[in-house]
């Protein structure tokens, strides 16, 4: 899509600090994070967010979950624990309609988290 910020982020047309990257997905640090270790993970493919997400997505999924116990061991949050966060429409607070999950710990995670 030519107006999504993470779709021109995962052609590099716009600059990120990448952590990971493969065919499907990249990984970059969050500009506003929300926790010492803030991790967005998104897939290349433009999927406006998990209410859209469909039977043939099903590996990707799985890929990214699987690549997200990577980064966080690459981040050593492994061990002390992380959360993963999916916002899915207006009311779940998602602010970019591209399917992410943010990748956040190096500090406690309070519960509710709000």
């Amino acid at each position: 899509m030519s107006d999504c910020i993470f779709c021109k982020i995962a052609i590099k047309e716009i600059p990120a600090n990448v952590v990971y990257e493969d065919e499907y997905i990249l990984a970059f640090y969050d500009i506003q994070p929300a926790a010492p270790s803030h991790v967005l993970i998104i897939p290349k493919e433009h999927i406006p967010s998990m209410a859209q997400v469909e039977e043939r997505h099903k590996e990707l999924l799985g890929h990214i979950h699987l690549a997200i116990q990577s980064i966080a061991e690459r981040l050593g949050i492994q061990e002390s624990g992380y959360r993963i966060v999916n916002n899915c429409g207006e009311q779940g607070g998602q602010t970019v309609h591209h399917l992410h999950f943010h990748l956040l710990g190096g500090r406690p995670m309070k519960w509710p988290p709000g």
